[in-house]
């Protein structure tokens, strides 16, 4: 069995800079670490439970099968926080017939992100009996 000790998500930026100012300044994204040097140089933000790295660079886009899954406490606030920020709302928030608030927003280069709320209410948040 493999023991995963940590992990994150690896893109590729078309272009870096640009995506550090979305994911560190309109996001807010904290930054967990940088290395390397020079526009191509490495990023990691932290993610909750997890990590997000931008390094290096792709001539290409992210595929469509690529995206993003981030919680959030409340995703009304977060919505009015990111339209202050100049941030394009692919879609406002819903409450989606599943039961949890869902927003999404695309990065600079088109990789589709989802920002999650889910109600205290919600069974993903306890399982009855246990």
């Amino acid at each position: 069995m493999v023991h995963v000790l940590s992990g994150r998500i690896l893109l590729h930026p078309t272009d870096p800079e640009r995506s550090r100012v979305f994911y560190g300044e309109q996001l807010g994204l904290g930054v967990y670490r940088e290395f390397g040097t020079g526009p191509e140089r490495g990023t990691v933000y932290f993610l909750g439970g997890g990590f997000l790295e931008l390094s290096g660079r792709s001539e290409t886009r992210p595929s469509p099968a690529v995206q993003l899954w981030m919680q959030v406490a409340d995703v009304t606030a977060a919505h009015e926080e990111l339209v202050a920020k100049g941030v394009e709302i692919v879609r406002p928030p819903v409450k989606e017939p599943w039961g949890l608030i869902e927003m999404w927003i695309t990065d600079p280069d088109g990789c589709r992100i989802v920002l999650v709320e889910v109600p205290e209410d919600h069974p993903i948040r306890f399982r009855p009996g246990i």
